[in-house]
């Protein structure tokens, strides 16, 4: 990261050797490139900017020489507090026994013999005592294949609701302060934490829970809706902006689409989720979509 704010400075008015030389950087190791991308995509972003603007004030000075004094300080601390670091996920850190970066799943087995498959992004944890066997998901995605022949039924925590269960097999997905059950096999109980509220859900339904309690449960199409399980992504008919929005979630870098006409554009498709660039090419092919490819960021237009 040091070297890549190196070459942010530079590059303002770089030489032809100084230009091949930064080539040379970028071909030299892969993380060159994703550091640089994160440098520059960070340096103008809101908080280095309004920086600047600060600076631009004081008196006597011109704006650009007080910004090439404080560029190394700020820039080096905007990409280790804002980029390198979230602090929106600080307390999963000390509270999760379980965590997945972006694009890993992570298979679990709990205490109690209940499988658990941890999707991209997500953090998990587990307690067991002779009251009560509690799974809590903190933020992201989770599936799980939970036994009969329990003396107590596995309960599951996420943000807005709670779900007891014995022989089943289910999803839970908790973005963004909304929940989401999805029942393959056997029957849910739900609770809505706000304002405590229950709801039963069988075998083949999905509902979603947000910060006013329940919406009405809808149809499960398991070939699509839990398709990340067998790693793929499916879609059928589905608008660009909300499919670029889905693979988002499994690629480790920048998703763009800069060209607004494309977001309602309907798609289908079924790709493997360990791929996602290779998503994104598909899917600047079958909308006839251009298509810019850097480290760590590509572009739609």
């Amino acid at each position: 990261m040091e070297q890549a704010l190196d070459w942010l400075i530079l590059l303002d008015s770089p030489s032809e050797e100084q230009t091949r030389q930064f080539q040379a950087w970028l071909a030299a190791d892969p993380r060159h490139g994703e550091a640089f991308a994160r440098a520059q995509a960070i340096w103008n972003g809101p908080q280095v900017l309004e920086s600047a603007r600060r600076l631009e004030t004081a008196p006597k000075v011109t704006a650009l020489s007080r910004l090439r004094a404080h560029w190394k300080p700020l820039a080096t601390a905007a990409v280790l507090f804002l980029g390198l670091f979230n602090f929106s996920d600080l307390p999963l850190h000390f509270q999760a026994d379980h965590l997945t970066v972006v694009g890993e799943r992570q298979r679990l087995q709990l205490e109690d013999g209940s499988k658990v498959l941890l999707n991209t992004d997500s953090a998990f944890s587990s307690t067991f005592n002779e009251q009560r066997h509690v799974a809590r998901l903190y933020k992201g995605e989770a599936f799980f294949e939970v036994p009969g022949n329990r003396t107590l039924p596995l309960e599951i925590d996420a943000g807005p609701v709670t779900a007891s269960v014995s022989d089943t097999t289910f999803a839970v997905r908790y973005l963004d302060g909304v929940a989401q059950v999805q029942v393959q096999r056997g029957d849910v109980d739900l609770r809505a934490t706000r304002n405590d509220t229950h709801v039963r859900l069988s075998a083949g339904e999905s509902i979603r829970i947000g910060p006013n309690g329940f919406d009405r449960p809808a149809r499960l199409d398991a070939n699509t809706d839990l398709a990340w399980v067998q790693g793929r992504l499916v879609f059928e008919n589905r608008p660009l902006s909300q499919v670029l929005a889905e693979l988002r979630r499994y690629y480790p870098g920048w998703i763009i689409n800069s060209n607004e006409q494309l977001a309602n554009v309907a798609v289908t498709g079924n790709y493997r989720l360990d791929q996602p660039l290779d998503v994104v090419r598909s899917l600047a092919h079958i909308t006839s979509a251009r298509l810019q490819e850097f480290p760590a960021l590509v572009i739609l237009n």
